[in-house]
């Protein structure tokens, strides 16, 4: 269930994170805070030289006011540079994090979220709204803390020091700029933050979608349509884009105007109270000055509902991922096993809002046995075998592993004795060798080439320029849908599990081929229980028994081999 959140619940979240890096981002505050307050004194302390020419009594002498002066300048240099430091450290440390994090939760969500998800959509959350909550963490929390820190001590500053009239008009200022205008920005603003995001997810899943079909687009001559929606979706985020940067304008404008008006209206309190003689000259111009630089850290806080509201719409996709709740949990702490048996009886399930797919299905399959599942496209046999895995949780029935209910053995368990190869297998941007290895990544050699010539692979392999050290391209451009198959064969080879199962395994390649496939595959059996699901009926050869689709159920074909 996606939520849409208060900005202030966002940003408690956000903080929430922060854990053990909080001391750093105090050291960045304080170095802020001290920071600015030693830009404001080189202004101060010159004041300070002013009234003491005109007459007021400071302590210092001239002497000592410009050493300060200068050493309040070099200070602010090095505590500028700590402060941005520190604040630059946590944000990117807690980006490295927040992307574990998003890793760790497909992982929980995988594969029913990637399933129901554009992969566009993820990229977007994983790259361009998780950067945005840079400004957060970098350019928000602290200088809002500074901000109120450096406005009371103006505040207090002034009022000792010159006038409470003055201080009083400062802080007024302050609450207006700081707190009233940002608030009212954040509602302008809020709708065409969400909007900006939004759109800019959907052109990047569009986007990538059409990259990854460009050979279908140009086979069949539809790049002129193509090219068409990718410039109406790429203007949709320009307009939304010109909206926002609009709206930034004339928030930033009236911020930047309203502290002039009230560096003004200080001006004319301030010349009344010098000339109703409440005030002397050189209090007066000490108070001036030191809120005629005082605004900075309450615009910084003003300006940033224009970053924040894209900031709130990225820190609240990602907090919908994050507490998004998976269509199973994993399963620890209960019942290990290693696989000798499996027992599918009455089995029923149906996807959410959807008409049941499998109805009483029931089959078995011991280890050194092949068995398999036939059926048209569409039918449930890939249902099943997510169901044998858990990735979805099975409406009624039982699946009993050596006995044990699937819902009392643990996940880890579970995915150490049972291997699927799907109909399409990813390839990452590596090396065949390193592809091969996510199935046992201390495999030797040896092991991956014996994997490979099962799965009639490594003759293939060694035809290329580097063999095993020869890189995948990005996507898998430079290998076929049966070579790619071929290697999903390898890794379940490579990764001996005591259950192998097999979505169409042989659907991309040639008769050949096939038939060297197949042969691998029943020689495999010896070690391990397959179980075998095609649409086609010579794949069905190798099958200790057969099962065959009919009304939404399995029934057994004694004489179908």
């Amino acid at each position: 269930m996606q939520t849409r959140r208060n900005g202030l619940v966002i940003m408690g979240k956000l903080i929430s994170l922060l854990d053990k890096f909080a001391f750093v981002m105090i050291l960045a505050v304080i170095n802020g805070t001290f920071g600015f307050a030693c830009s404001m004194a080189v202004t101060i302390f010159g004041s300070l030289g002013i009234a003491k020419f005109l007459g007021v009594n400071i302590m210092l002498s001239y002497e000592w006011i410009i050493g300060l002066v200068v050493a309040f300048g070099a200070a602010r240099g090095l505590l500028r540079y700590l402060e941005q430091y520190f604040n630059h450290f946590i944000a990117f440390k807690l980006l490295e994090i927040l992307r574990q994090k998003v890793f760790e939760e497909l992982r929980k969500l995988a594969p029913a979220k990637l399933e129901e998800d554009k992969k566009g959509n993820l990229i977007s959350l994983l790259t361009a709204d998780i950067e945005t909550l840079e400004v957060f963490y970098a350019h928000t929390i602290s200088p809002a803390c500074i901000a109120i820190l450096v406005s009371s001590g103006i505040f207090l500053f002034v009022g000792f020091m010159s006038s409470w009239y003055l201080a009083l008009v400062v802080l007024l200022g302050f609450i207006f700029i700081g707190m009233i205008l940002p608030l009212i920005y954040s509602k302008y603003m809020e709708n065409c933050g969400i909007q900006y995001r939004s759109i800019l997810a959907k052109f990047n899943s569009y986007f990538l979608d059409s990259i990854k079909g460009i050979k279908e687009i140009v086979f069949h001559r539809n790049e002129k349509n193509r090219e068409n929606e990718v410039s109406k979706k790429s203007n949709e985020l320009l307009k939304i884009t010109k909206t926002q940067k609009n709206k930034t304008a004339i928030a930033s404008a009236i911020s930047e105007a309203s502290a002039a008006l009230f560096i003004v209206i200080s001006f004319v309190v301030g010349i009344l109270l010098y000339y109703s003689n409440q005030i002397e000259l050189g209090n007066l111009i000490i108070g001036l000055v030191a809120i005629y630089g005082s605004f900075g850290p309450v615009l910084a806080i003003s300006n940033l509902p224009n970053n924040l509201t894209q900031t709130f719409a990225s820190g609240d996709r990602l907090l919908n991922l994050l507490e998004e709740k998976p269509v199973v949990e994993d399963i620890a702490g209960k019942n290990e096993f290693e696989f000798e048996e499996l027992l599918v009886k009455n089995l029923n399930f149906s996807y959410k809002s959807s008409e049941q797919i499998l109805k009483n299905v029931n089959f078995h399959v011991k280890k050194g046995e092949i068995v398999g599942i036939i059926g048209s496209s569409g039918s449930g046999k890939s249902t099943i075998l997510n169901l044998l895995l858990r990735f979805y949780k099975k409406d009624s029935g039982e699946i009993l592993y050596n006995g044990k209910d699937i819902e009392t053995i643990n996940t880890s368990s579970l995915l150490d004795n049972v291997s699927l190869v799907s109909q399409t297998t990813y390839l990452f941007n590596e090396s065949i060798l390193e592809n091969i290895k996510v199935a046992d990544n201390k495999a030797k050699l040896n092991d991956v080439i014996s994997a490979t010539r099962k799965a009639n692979i490594h003759s293939h392999i060694q035809t290329l320029e580097n063999g095993y050290k020869s890189v995948v391209s990005s996507m898998g451009e430079n290998f076929s849908s049966g070579e790619k198959q071929r290697i999903g064969l390898s890794r379940a080879f490579l990764k001996k599990s005591k259950l192998l199962l097999l979505d169409e395994p042989t659907s991309n390649v040639d008769a050949i081929n096939e038939g060297i496939i197949l042969s691998s595959i029943k020689k495999a059996k010896k070690d391990c229980a397959i179980i075998l699901v095609s649409h086609k009926e010579s794949t069905m050869a190798i099958a200790d028994r057969i099962y065959r689709f009919n009304d939404k159920t399995l029934e057994e074909i004694e004489d179908e081999k």
